[in-house]
């Protein structure tokens, strides 16, 4: 689910549609959640797909740390990638504002935690743009964006979350008890998917 202040509009005809703010979402904000609605496909399920659509689950949606593809119901799979993005997903699995996003600014990803199979070029115009997108970012990137990330969980308490109602208890928990001290910090590396589709995921605590 995205955040509530968002609308879709088209970018322009190369790119396709994106994902603008409506209003101020001040850093810390909770952006989208992966709540109960969401459109889950296993490998298996991959594998018997046409082609057709594994081509459309391929580009609308991610790859969770156990192989699983999720689609959102919402406009929240249109969000783009930005090498300097605005948006980030935690280690808990939801995505935060990295700093205060202006009402018609896009919202931005970083695809690099989307365990992606393949490399993706982009062309971000950002002056850091990497100018391609690769399955292995994650293991280069991940200490860089923890540190974005940890400093944007800092307001987490601070700033109002519509979506906070939509957050597991168990993810909810977890970080209040790291913003107060008794949990450890759930790196980004957490979302990095096993090497094989039975394995068990260890989140990698910072």
């Amino acid at each position: 689910m995205i955040h509530p202040s968002t609308e879709l509009r088209l970018v322009d005809p190369v790119i396709g549609y994106g994902v603008f703010a409506t209003e101020f979402i001040p850093r810390g904000t909770v952006l989208y959640v992966q709540d109960e609605l969401e459109i889950k496909v296993s490998p298996e399920d991959y594998q018997m797909m046409r082609p057709e659509y594994q081509l459309t689950l391929d580009k609308y949606s991610f790859v969770d740390p156990y192989g699983i593809h999720i689609l959102s119901w919402d406009f929240a799979k249109y969000v783009n990638h930005r090498c300097d993005c605005n948006s980030m997903s935690t280690g808990w699995g939801f995505e935060i504002a990295l700093h205060d996003i202006q009402a018609g600014d896009e919202i931005t990803d970083e695809y690099g935690l989307f365990n992606l199979e393949y490399e993706m070029p982009v062309s971000c115009s950002c002056t850091n743009c990497r100018t391609v997108v690769k399955p292995d970012d994650i293991d280069y990137y991940a200490r860089k964006w923890d540190r974005r990330v940890k400093r944007a969980l800092l307001k987490f308490n601070h700033v109002h979350q519509p979506l906070l109602p939509h957050l597991s208890t168990d993810v909810l928990e977890n970080v209040t008890a790291f913003l107060v001290g008794e949990s450890p910090y759930i790196s980004v590396a957490n979302l990095k998917r096993s090497p094989s589709p039975g394995a068990a995921h260890h989140g990698i605590a910072i």
